[in-house]
């Protein structure tokens, strides 16, 4: 018995997905659907993003944004939940709305459920290593924890600290900006 490989998905293909409320993602040529996140979702997301900005008013280094759209070649274009790029490199890496290159900060906050956790701590931090990402923030709402990874001089992520409610999360890249992790879930 033959069995057929399909050909990877490419950027075309994601962006011919429906508009039906769903987010679709894209990673290595492999189509990942999840469906709209829940209120505590965004919750953590809008503190998390509160605070960044109030932090940028007195130190506007670059922007924190939510949802905006990452292609990073045919077969990945992912949506992390929130990015931050510096002023300096939003030229380079801004065209067309999106991100065409790796944000300076992704921030994903994990979803219920084994297949948004496999993408999130996988799949993701594995694309996002692999494509320059300067941190990424692996923000749990079950566990209240927050997973910070970095970039390492030769290359790659490795995870740099794992926080719990009675820490405090402080960005190297984000450099001054720091905030009780309670507060992130508060």
């Amino acid at each position: 018995m033959k069995t057929y490989v399909e050909p990877p998905l490419t950027i075309a293909d994601l962006e011919a997905t429906p508009d039906d409320g769903n987010r679709y993602e894209l990673i290595e040529g492999e189509l990942h659907v999840s469906t709209a996140p829940s209120y505590l979702h965004q919750f953590v997301l809008m503190n998390i993003a509160f605070a960044v900005r109030q932090f940028l008013v007195s130190h506007p280094t670059g922007e924190i944004m939510p949802g905006i759209g990452v292609v990073f070649d045919d077969f990945s274009g992912v949506v992390p939940d929130l990015v931050y790029f510096t002023n300096e490199r939003k030229g380079h890496i801004l065209a067309g709305g999106r991100l065409t290159a790796a944000p300076d900060i992704a921030i994903e906050i994990v979803s219920p459920g084994s297949a948004n956790e496999r993408r999130d701590r996988h799949l993701k931090r594995k694309l996002y290593s692999a494509q320059g990402v300067g941190e990424y923030w692996i923000v749990d709402p079950e566990t209240r924890s927050v997973e910070i990874y970095r970039k390492r001089l030769q290359g790659g992520l490795v995870l740099a600290a794992k926080l719990q409610s009675d820490n405090e999360l402080a960005s190297t890249v984000l450099e001054g900006f720091r905030i009780p992790v309670r507060a992130i879930f508060e």
